[in-house]
């Protein structure tokens, strides 16, 4: 290497000039090449966060922006989607909105519209749900549901884990497959891979007539590659078409598996619901499309509509489907589409409330026309990015008039629910933030008529009567280094 030196040295050729010169022009070309290219079909403060990114650390920058850039899955999954819609329309044509015997305000009726037009899936009457706020109540409902199947079980669920609390459940769907039901299950490849115990997950679910897949594989050696943060998100199960449960929680014990969640005390609260009717049959083709998604088989002729010859309940129900698939924003568009609606009340809990300004605006301008609007989180989050940037909103929200109220720790309020003045209750897999918008595959339901928003209400009282409000002057009062975290954090959460 001495030599070489030398011999550049002698040959007058400054090597160590020529390299810093090359890397200064590669600097500046990724940065003027990023300038038109990362704007393209993304919102203005996304594309300034990659911006940032990209000039400041253009090298690893421009590396983040090849993993992380791209939120569309492939053409095959889009395609396949958009085919299922499709069907969906064609097969529902008789089912549109304005033939609900829904009798309440024009507003609802323009918000299922909208979800008809964008999601595909009609407004269903004669629906029963029930909400099940109680974790190993609900996982308890869950398994007694599947020892009466009869014809087929579908398990959909972002993180699954097999421990104490899920155990009956999988020895119900391991007997219920070895007594001829057939059972097929989905979980995200990396939210279960990260929960302790998955190689124990894996052996049993090998050694049961099961049939399983992983969502959204990252595979690289075995071709199964995507940004790696495009997630299956959506908690669905369905037996025999009859009933179904959706809402916010994952299949695993409340602390997740993890000894620190035990130590410190934190556990997760949730908010389930258990549906029969029509819906039901909304949610099982939700569960058909990520199952074709991952196998390419087609479950059309197993999922004929279940005989409802009554009405089960009186709520009126309507399944979004949302995530990456579509181009629309599904969740994003009804939730603004309702809160610019609201005339009396708005009641909003979700765990991560990081929205984008379509979303901020819309709960801001609300308060300030005088709707009295309230939000309910964590008083500390179990991810130290995302609750720093839910925590950067705080101050806009107080200001405008939004009330903030705070679950006590250690538990962690990850229920995802909201409720527009007395007509409307929406609760799925779905938080207020810019992932669930644009990453995540989700579902919510929307739910009006019969007594669905009374149901949330008495939940949004139990919440306010165990939570402390956030009083504006003492937020503003709090150090300045805290502040400097949460706007930090907040510009991370916009790297999409």
């Amino acid at each position: 290497m001495r030599s070489a030196g030398v011999w550049w040295s002698l040959t007058g050729f400054d090597f160590t000039g020529w390299v810093a010169a090359v890397l200064t022009v590669v600097d500046y070309a990724i940065r003027i090449i990023a300038l038109g290219v990362v704007p393209g079909n993304r919102r203005p403060t996304t594309a300034m966060a990659w911006l940032l990114c990209i000039f400041f650390l253009p090298i690893p920058g421009i590396i983040l922006f090849s993993l992380f850039g791209n939120h569309r899955l492939s053409e095959h999954r889009v395609s396949r989607q958009a085919e299922i819609s499709r069907l969906v329309r064609e097969n529902t044509n008789e089912l549109e909105a304005e033939d609900t015997n829904y009798g309440g305000p024009e507003w609802v009726l323009n918000a299922a519209e909208l979800n008809r037009r964008l999601g595909s899936f009609p407004t269903l009457d004669g629906n029963k749900v029930e909400l099940q706020r109680d974790y190993a109540e609900s996982i308890a409902e869950m398994t007694e549901a599947v020892r009466t199947a009869k014809r087929y079980v579908h398990v959909e669920f972002y993180i699954i884990g097999y421990d104490a609390v899920t155990r009956d459940f999988f020895r119900a769907l391991t007997n219920a497959a070895e007594r001829g039901v057939t059972v097929r299950l989905l979980f995200d490849h990396i939210g279960t891979i990260r929960i302790p115990g998955y190689r124990k997950l894996l052996r049993e679910l090998r050694g049961s007539h099961i049939q399983w897949r992983r969502m959204l594989p990252v595979e690289p050696f075995r071709g199964h590659w995507r940004r790696p943060d495009l997630r299956n998100h959506r908690k669905i199960l369905v037996v025999d078409g009859a009933v179904a449960f959706t809402g916010s929680q994952n299949l695993v014990e409340p602390a997740y598996n993890k000894r620190r969640n035990h130590r410190s005390g934190r556990k997760w609260v949730e908010l389930m619901a258990r549906v029969e009717g029509p819906v039901v049959d909304e949610l099982s083709v939700v569960f058909a499309t990520d199952w074709n998604a991952e196998t390419d088989e087609n479950l059309e002729r197993e999922l004929s509509l279940y005989d409802w010859s009554y009405d089960p309940g009186n709520v009126t129900c309507q399944v979004v489907p949302s995530g990456p698939g579509f181009s629309t924003e599904n969740n994003l568009r009804l939730f603004a589409s309702l809160i610019y609606s609201a005339s009396d009340r708005i009641s909003i809990t979700s765990p991560y409330f990081v929205p984008d300004d379509t979303l901020l605006y819309a709960v801001t301008t609300a308060a300030q026309r005088g709707v009295a609007v309230e939000l309910f989180v964590s008083e500390k989050g179990d991810q130290f990015l995302v609750d720093h940037a839910q925590r950067s909103y705080y101050e806009a929200l107080l200001r405008a008039g939004v009330r903030i109220y705070q679950y006590p720790k250690p538990l962690v309020l990850h229920a995802k629910h909201f409720t527009i003045d007395n007509e409307v209750a929406v609760l799925g897999s779905s938080n207020m933030d810019m992932r669930s918008f644009s990453l995540n595959l989700e579902v919510s339901v929307m739910m009006f008529d019969g007594t669905i928003v009374e149901q949330m209400r008495r939940v949004e009282d139990t919440y306010r009567s165990l939570s402390k409000e956030l009083i504006l002057d003492n937020w503003v009062g709090r150090p300045v280094w805290q502040r400097y975290i949460d706007n930090v954090a907040r510009l991370t959460a916009t790297l999409q």
